[in-house]
């Protein structure tokens, strides 16, 4: 169990830190002010995304769903303890 235990959070690691790079990939191409909320300043244009955006788009969809499957299931085979 301790061998699955440890497994799991190496894994989690390498999926928290391939979504940091993905999410900072994200945000270069729209500027450093967006990375911390202050994007489009709210003027109702939106943009349809393509290419390399969309793909890194839906590699951040997956690694946050494989992030939360993760924790979940660690949760789940976590030893009680009282």
């Amino acid at each position: 169990m301790a061998t699955i235990t440890t497994a799991l959070q190496v894994i989690q690691v390498i999926i928290s830190i391939s979504l940091i790079v993905v999410i900072i990939l994200q945000a270069q191409g729209q500027g450093l002010g967006s990375l911390f909320g202050g994007g489009d300043s709210g003027m109702g244009i939106t943009k349809t995304r393509r290419g390399l955006e969309r793909t890194l788009f839906q590699i951040t969809i997956i690694l946050s769903a494989l992030f939360l499957l993760n924790a979940v299931i660690q949760l789940m085979i976590q030893p009680a303890t009282a």
